[in-house]
């Protein structure tokens, strides 16, 4: 069963594209990621999926329904996180939490208790108060103390000191092995890495690749270095290129014959051909349809 699907969508903000002709589909029990830069359309995709803002055309839908015609029962069985969390000033985090679990007519305080006591989160002082990471610890605890089916994250770990976020990604992977699906977005990769198992890559508003994050680092790129050399010929298509005092470097992911070839015809002293990591990855994906120098 798709828990999440999007086909064509898309959403302006009058002239400017916030996302554009968008397909996605998460399966039941999956731990899926999208990752992209600020500004690349994770939030206006997530926000759109949950009906939180109008979709300009396409289609989005979870649990097999229309977001738009069950809006009410669709939300009820959803954990979502916003990326900014925002509360009603002067109220204490305990009210804030309890408020979240009246507005869905459910007893949760057990369970917000515990996810309390392992976020370190102190009840009893007042939002204004908190800081950015222990505002996001509130959040977690709003999206989580209802014991959803699927959770919608966006940017849930900003702010967060990184004991924090190792505790935090132990409550999704509970979560996740109770059945539960996980729909994460992140601009950190090694958070998509070490945690899904499928991801989506959005650049300007569009999924530019969807795979198993391990297929998703075999686009055939390698990470070449040059010694002896600052320059490359005309003649090799290279992505993300730095230049050293005695050595040029790139991703090259064209056939290595020709690349040999040419090298044999330049004042090189030593050549060194490895994997690129997730990063470059990231950036061979964001790169490869703009220029190649």
């Amino acid at each position: 069963m798709n828990v999440i699907e999007a086909v064509n969508l898309t959403k302006y903000y009058g002239k400017n594209m916030g996302i554009e002709n968008l397909n996605l589909t998460v399966t039941e029990g999956e731990f899926f990621g999208v990752i992209g830069p600020n500004g690349a359309g994770k939030s206006t995709t997530i926000r759109t999926l949950l009906g939180l803002i109008n979709k300009s055309s396409g289609d989005a839908k979870i649990f097999g329904k229309d977001i738009r015609k069950y809006k009410k029962e669709i939300l009820s069985d959803i954990g979502y996180m916003p990326s900014e969390a925002n509360f009603y000033s002067g109220m204490k985090v305990g009210d804030i939490i309890s408020l979240s679990a009246k507005m869905r007519k459910i007893d949760c305080h057990k369970e917000a208790e515990l996810l309390c006591e392992r976020l370190e989160l102190n009840t009893e002082k007042k939002v204004d108060e908190l800081s950015l990471g222990n505002r996001k610890k509130v959040a977690i605890v709003c999206a989580m103390q209802h014991k959803p089916s699927l959770y919608i994250l966006d940017e849930p770990t900003s702010g967060l000191d990184p004991l924090m976020q190792k505790e935090f990604f132990e409550i999704l992977k509970e979560r996740h092995s109770d059945g539960a699906t996980i729909f994460l977005s992140s601009h950190v990769l090694s958070e998509i890495q070490k945690n899904c198992v499928r991801a989506a890559i959005i650049k300007n508003g569009t999924v530019v690749a969807l795979d198993k994050v391990e297929n998703l680092s075999k686009t055939g790129a390698k990470r070449i270095t040059l010694h002896g050399v600052t320059s490359i010929p005309e003649n090799l298509v290279v992505q993300s290129v730095e230049v050293g005092e005695d050595y040029i470097t790139f991703l090259y992911c064209d056939e290595i014959k020709r690349l040999l070839t040419t090298a044999a015809n330049m004042p090189i002293t030593d050549i060194t051909i490895v994997e690129p990591d997730l990063d470059e990855i990231f950036m061979y994906y964001y790169e490869k349809d703009g220029k190649s120098k």
